[in-house]
């Protein structure tokens, strides 16, 4: 199966893309070969190999749920741009 230079001006067309006709004669031959690459891969014997959900094994690591403390609050604010008894001052964004 190879692809003809009217199918692929036509795909240009519907995907809006301006090319000239070198283009199109090289966007031609990358999509044949890439075609040949798909009937290698079709010809290739699986019968017996059994389909897998995924390529590499799959497991869930669980951490273990243990409380441990975060920053103290003074590194927290160390860097913030406003501060005030503890807390971060942020710009007020809802007006009475």
């Amino acid at each position: 199966m190879s692809i003809s230079l009217d199918e692929v001006r036509h795909v240009a067309k519907l995907a809006r893309l301006e090319m000239g006709e070198a283009d199109l004669v090289a966007l031609q031959s990358e999509l044949n070969a890439l075609l040949g690459h798909f009937q290698d891969i079709n010809a290739i014997d699986v019968t017996g190999c059994q389909p897998k959900p995924h390529a590499v094994p799959r497991q869930n690591v669980w951490a273990d749920d243990e409380p441990v403390f975060g920053l103290p609050r003074e590194a927290a604010l160390q860097n913030a741009a406003a501060a005030k008894a503890g807390l971060f001052l942020v710009p007020t964004i809802i007006e009475d």
